[in-house]
């Protein structure tokens, strides 16, 4: 068999708004369209958001590795998605992790590189 492509798809009440979300905070670009399914492109990786979904919080195991998980989280934030709580330091790092939220309550996590 041969993989042509990977991708994760997620559940959206509103794909176009957060297809909006992705691409504003994530600089994703729009790959395929469909009446049912998004796709994205965002680093090297694709996201398929399909329309339907009930917009209730769900985890989806996607994360965005950035150079500063505290300007990303406000990123996301500033862009109409949640962080329950600041990225906080890990002994006398900093912060490496932040839990966060899209705009249809898909659970996206941020993680920096550790030195």
């Amino acid at each position: 068999m041969i993989v042509e492509k990977l991708k994760y798809t997620i559940w959206a009440a509103d794909a176009e708004r957060a297809a909006a979300f992705y691409i504003k905070t994530f600089g994703a670009a729009v790959t395929n369209r469909n009446p049912h399914i998004i796709e994205l492109q965002i680093a090297s990786g694709f996201i398929a958001i399909h329309g339907g979904g009930e917009g209730k919080r769900t985890w989806t195991g996607i994360t965005f590795q950035v150079s500063d998980v505290v300007e990303g989280a406000a990123e996301i934030v500033a862009h109409g998605g949640k962080c329950e709580r600041e990225p906080l330091p890990e002994n006398g790092e900093a912060p490496h992790l932040a839990m966060c939220e899209d705009t249809d309550g898909n659970q996206i996590m941020l993680s920096r590189a550790r030195s």
